[in-house]
């Protein structure tokens, strides 16, 4: 269950470019699969700036609590408010639960990020 038409990094996020130049930030379902049942979501303050790699969210499950990269460096944008009160939605959709959305600055870091393909290949093998 890897879409096609996403990127990914190799901290099992997943990065869906919108119209407006804003991108979408997610965990992938390898990411919730590993995490187990989420109980908790702390999301960045909007208009945040963030550094491709800086942790700037926390998921946390009955198993553990995983910091969440900025997959590109930019501003958040916004948060998914749903989260605060059904963290559970990482689990049963992943890929329709996003975490945040982030204005990029670097064009050239989306480029850098994972196709499918190469995700799931860093899956299987790990």
């Amino acid at each position: 269950m890897i879409p096609p038409d996403l990127k990914y990094t190799p901290s099992h996020q997943w990065v869906r470019a919108e119209p407006d130049g804003t991108l979408t930030v997610g965990i992938t379902d390898h990411a919730q699969d590993q995490l187990g049942d989420v109980v908790y979501v702390q999301q960045p303050e909007t208009g945040r700036r963030v550094k491709r790699g800086e942790n700037c969210a926390v998921v946390e499950s009955v198993k553990a609590a995983s910091d969440i990269p900025a997959p590109v460096s930019g501003e958040i944008v916004a948060v998914n408010p749903a989260l605060a009160d059904a963290p559970q939605q990482l689990n049963e959709e992943p890929y329709a639960a996003w975490l945040f959305r982030v204005r990029p600055s670097e064009a050239a870091e989306l480029a850098e990020l994972m196709t499918a393909a190469a995700y799931k290949t860093l899956t299987a093998g790990g």
